[in-house]
């Protein structure tokens, strides 16, 4: 976990870089190593430890730890091939974490997971084997988008989906795939297809959710629907950008396509899941606080701003837009730490007159 949030602030880092803030930096390829550093060194770890602590570690550690050598690598610029090898022995062990899953529990959502997965292993061995970032980010995107489609299947399980709805999300899931196959946004119509999916996943998501439901509660329910919904529609928004620019490997149109969906889509989900699943994995409870969506609307607020300046090629609000995004990226962390070590810190209340708590 420390190896993945120090992925987290130095991708922030080299991240500013690429948008053209001069900041120092450990070495001069660090400003390459953002996407990695942000997809597979954070997110990635992330989701490693998550599978590991659900099945109670043991050989399911590998997948976090060697993601986490990875990222180290690319922090210190170690020589190339070893940040990638680590990153491939992560996603593979993580594919093993399935496998091992799915032979008791052969789920919809857990075969998607799955996939996602697989998806994130293709793209690391085409890493390894000499593909450039744009070549491969589509696979990495695939990761995280049908990891968190597959979880939120899952978690909606209580509404018992009609079979044509779960129809339509396997369709979606299909259509994701052939977009990746041909190409994902490296290619024109890799880049259709796979805008399309984000489209309907999109759709899919913000009709289906219990979200819809828990937005009307109040306190953590609400705040994590905020999350969800908001996230649905920067899905959409990615999909709508990839469909008007088409194929996008560099600029403005790269940015903004991916950052709808890495930014707006992942990391509000983050943001609306870390109060349930950090206290799993560090043992620290993490109770819910209205200065939350301090971070989550900055989150949002900057990310329009950032969007617009690469669809209207305006350099300046794209360049304050991500500096906004990073700060909002810290205060996340920030409003988190201080969450839980107040739990941690405040006396055990009493129940009143025998009453259970």
């Amino acid at each position: 976990m420390p190896a993945g949030m120090f992925s987290l602030v130095l991708g922030l880092w080299s991240g500013l870089e690429r948008l053209g803030w001069a900041l120092p930096a450990p070495h001069p390829g660090l400003a390459l190593a953002h996407g990695p550093l942000m997809i597979s060194g954070f997110l990635g770890t992330l989701i490693g430890v998550e599978r590991a602590v659900a099945l109670g570690g043991g050989w399911a550690a590998i997948a976090p730890a060697a993601t986490a050598l990875g990222a180290l690598a690319l922090i210190l610029g170690a020589p190339e091939p070893i940040a990638p090898a680590a990153m491939a022995v992560g996603s593979a062990a993580l594919v093993a974490v399935f496998a091992a899953v799915l032979r008791t529990e052969r789920l919809l959502g857990t075969v998607v997971m799955g996939l996602g997965a697989v998806a994130w292993l293709v793209g690391n061995v085409l890493w390894l084997g000499g593909g450039g970032i744009p070549q491969v980010v589509s696979w990495w995107l695939g990761f995280l988008v049908l990891t968190i489609a597959g979880e939120r299947l899952e978690l909606n399980r209580v509404l018992r989906l009609s079979r044509a709805r779960r129809a339509v999300f396997a369709a979606s899931i299909a259509l994701l795939a052939a977009g990746l196959f041909r190409g994902g946004l490296f290619t024109a119509d890799g880049a259709r297809l796979t805008g399309l999916a984000l489209l309907a996943l999109a759709a899919w998501l913000a009709a289906s959710d219990v979200a819809r439901r828990t937005l009307r509660q109040a306190g953590l329910p609400r705040f994590t629907a905020l999350c969800l919904l908001s996230g649905y529609l920067w899905l959409g928004v990615g999909g709508a950008l990839a469909l008007r620019f088409g194929a996008v490997t560099a600029g403005p149109a790269y940015d903004a396509v991916l950052h709808a969906v890495l930014l707006g889509f992942v990391f509000s989900m983050v943001c609306g899941h870390a109060p349930i699943v950090f206290p799993a994995i560090v043992g620290l409870p993490i109770p819910f606080h209205r200065r939350f969506y301090a971070h989550l609307g900055l989150l949002h607020g900057s990310l329009v701003v950032r969007v617009c300046g690469d669809v209207f090629a305006l350099a300046e609000p794209r360049a304050w837009g991500g500096a906004l995004n990073a700060v909002s990226a810290v205060l996340f962390l920030l409003n988190t730490a201080w969450a839980g070590l107040a739990a941690r810190g405040a006396p055990a209340a009493r129940p009143a007159g025998g009453a259970r708590t």
